[in-house]
């Protein structure tokens, strides 16, 4: 009874402290989770479907991992991926209105077509065709032994699931677009008929453009006619001094008496066969390799280099060196350098185009047609007697017959070196002279090749030295940075940089997805400081060519294009129209004899004019001229028109129309094509156009 009257009398306490451990149990949570910190856990949300950020990120990371060692930048990754998403999105609602689906048999079918899986001895049967039971039993065995497996083949499938479905749609949609007749013979009218009227002219250039500058205001009205249109994503306007961190003049001569020193012997007789410390010099060392390794930043490199390939304000001297010789010093890049020959060799690269034709079981995933070695065989012996017989076919050949990728270029495989390509295609080029046409097998299949060129290359011993700033040089730097900081703070930006005489860079705008920083390449981190900051705030940034004080000078918002933005977007097209209105007073004539007078401006005469272009010579294009052209009868005077670069008065002088053809055929297949080849990209911008899409990377990125 004690301990229970003491707990009523601590009551209070006990739960103020249960209150306090569940606050911080609420404020963990929410921190843990970003609810401070960020406004959002999902990447985006585009038509109500939300993006969870940990699934973007790992979609993220695996575009990162696919580019086999190419360079590929987070932000650029991320960008790719958000595209793909919204692509994914869009469609998926596309095709699910549409009741679009993959079937399991589909899927197998589709499966089938896989060389990967078609090919594979694992799923054929003892006819050696693809075998669905075991297959299946292949699928099975997978998900009941290798969950990691099992999760990748999931995703291998919904990726092929997807991609088939959004196939299917597009063939749908382009089945809906063809060409009538009518369309067909309206075409051929805008590209065959003609009129020749007489013209003039007064160029919206006449008047000054700061007489019709618009206002504020009349930008504004103009953009919100159509906001979408108009419609600017959230933006900073940054200025910075970027404060170089290079070589002085000091810096310079230190390497350039280095390497200068290393040209000529230290002693009359040097007997050692080492390096020595230089005391043999270049010219005469007789192990140049470790002569090079021991005084270059940039180690010795044995390859034989084409004169093409040499650099090039360089490049005649040292191609043409004598055995021996020592060409430099002399700068490339930011290297000071000196070059000794080791020798010529000739015909060491060569050039070649190609017709490949592979057959089934090569690994080659470009086929144009299914083939047995045996057909492979033929059709290569075939197209060899086409190009022996007329060798100047050989580009249109391999691109209607080459299953190589080259086949897009001709056959082309460019310039190569010995042990490049497979030994057989290898040997066939470096032991026939230039201009030989002949037919070699490899474990890709049959390639008719064309040599087209050999070079010669040299091999060079090359010592480069970078000039760099030393500690001394960078350390004035840094302190140049911290006094220049610490004044903007105090004075500001534009008068400590004027006090200073630095430069301040011009206005750079940015995105909240951007990577480049115009003026500085890529800094993200100053992108992503932009975005945090307020304005006026300022902060160094140390970048690896040196320092960048940066302000943020002003905060955009997202909504209408800022009024600058405006100005360049469609400030020209305000001042023409009000420029429209000042030129037609003086083109009141009622005939084009005095509007000529009035105006100064001559009659001129355009000549089979045609629609389908509208373009009138001297003058340029001008589809509304053109168009009122064609609408009106010979003799009559139009009203003035609104052109492209002026305003216009017309009378036509006669007209011809094309001669009718029984056929329009072949102008219905051109219109379909150019329909139908621009469906995809066009139905997917207008989906995204009338998309609500929240996009939230910049928090994570």
């Amino acid at each position: 009874m004690a301990v229970l009257s003491k707990i009523r009398q601590k009551s209070f306490l006990v739960v103020a402290i249960v209150g306090l451990a569940l606050f911080a149990f609420i404020i963990g949570a929410l921190i843990e989770n970003g609810g401070f910190g960020q406004t959002s856990r999902n990447a985006g949300t585009i038509n109500g479907v939300d993006i969870p950020f940990e699934e973007f990120r790992g979609k993220v990371d695996m575009a990162q991992k696919s580019q086999q060692g190419q360079n590929m930048s987070m932000t650029q990754a991320t960008n790719g991926v958000w595209d793909q998403e919204v692509r994914r999105v869009l469609l998926e609602k596309q095709c699910e209105k549409l009741g679009l689906r993959i079937g399991n048999d589909q899927l197998i079918n589709i499966i089938k077509e896989d060389p990967q899986f078609a090919q594979n001895p694992q799923f054929l049967n003892a006819a050696g065709k693809f075998d669905k039971a075991k297959f299946n039993e292949f699928i099975v065995s997978i998900k009941n032994s290798s969950p990691e497996r099992w999760q990748q083949w999931l995703d291998y499938e919904k990726q092929l699931t997807q991609s088939t479905t959004e196939q299917m749609y597009s063939t749908m949609i382009q089945s809906g677009f063809y060409t009538t007749q009518a369309e067909a013979k309206f075409n051929y009218e805008l590209e065959n008929n003609k009129v020749a009227f007489d013209v003039v002219s007064v160029p919206y250039s006449t008047i000054d453009d700061k007489k019709v500058e618009p206002t504020d205001a009349e930008l504004i009205a103009f953009m919100k006619k159509d906001e979408k249109k108009y419609k600017a994503d959230e933006s900073r306007e940054l200025e910075f001094v970027l404060i170089d961190d290079k070589a002085s003049a000091e810096d310079k001569k230190v390497v350039e008496d280095k390497v200068n020193g290393l040209l000529n012997s230290v002693d009359d007789n040097p007997v050692t066969t080492t390096v020595n410390e230089a005391k043999i010099g270049f010219k005469n060392a007789p192990n140049l390799v470790e002569f090079v390794n021991a005084n270059s930043d940039i180690k010795y490199d044995s390859t034989y280099v084409a004169k093409k390939d040499l650099p090039a304000e360089h490049a005649e001297a040292l191609f043409n060196l004598a055995p021996g010789q020592v060409y430099g010093p002399y700068m490339f890049g930011d290297y000071y350098c000196l070059t000794r020959t080791l020798g010529r060799k000739a015909n060491a690269n060569a050039k070649a185009s190609h017709i490949l034709i592979s057959y089934e079981g090569t690994q080659v995933p470009n086929k144009k047609e299914k083939r047995t070695k045996e057909q492979a065989k033929a059709k290569a012996e075939s197209l060899l007697a086409q190009v022996l017989a007329n060798p100047s076919s050989f580009q249109m050949l391999a691109y209607t017959s080459s299953d190589d990728s080259s086949s897009q270029q001709g056959g082309d495989l460019g310039y190569f070196s010995q042990g490049q390509m497979v030994k057989p295609f290898n040997n066939f080029v470096f032991s026939n002279p230039v201009g030989k046409i002949g037919l070699v097998e490899s474990d890709f299949g049959y390639h008719i090749i064309n040599i087209a060129d050999k070079q010669d290359a040299v091999r060079l011993a090359t010592i480069a030295q970078k000039i760099a700033p030393s500690e001394t040089t960078s350390d004035k730097v840094f302190t140049t940075a911290t006094k220049f900081e610490m004044a903007a703070n105090e004075k500001g930006f534009d008068i400590a940089a004027k006090e200073m005489k630095l430069t301040v860079a011009p206005l750079a705008k940015l995105l909240a997805m951007d990577e480049n920083v115009q003026g500085v390449g890529n800094q993200r981190e100053i992108v992503r400081w932009a975005f945090g900051a307020k304005e006026g705030e300022l902060k160094r940034f140390n970048i690896p060519a040196g320092h960048v004080i940066a302000r943020l000078k002003k905060v955009n918002e997202a909504g209408l294009l800022t009024i600058e933005d405006a100005k360049n977007a469609i400030g020209a097209k305000l001042r023409n129209e009000k420029k429209a209105e000042l030129i037609k007073v003086k083109m009141a004539g009622s005939t084009l004899e005095a509007v000529s007078k009035a105006t100064g401006s001559p009659v001129k005469e355009a000549l089979d004019v045609v629609a389908a272009n509208a373009y009138i010579q001297t003058i340029g294009e001008e589809p509304k001229v053109v168009g009122t052209a064609f609408s009106l009868k010979p003799g009559v005077v139009s009203q003035t028109i609104d052109g492209v670069s002026g305003v216009f008065k017309i009378k036509v002088k006669s007209s011809a129309k094309a001669p009718a053809i029984a056929d329009y055929k072949d102008i219905v297949t051109r219109l379909n094509a150019q329909s139908k080849g621009s469906v995809q990209g066009r139905v997917y911008n207008a989906l995204k156009k009338d998309a609500t899409i929240e996009d939230n990377r910049a928090q994570f990125n």
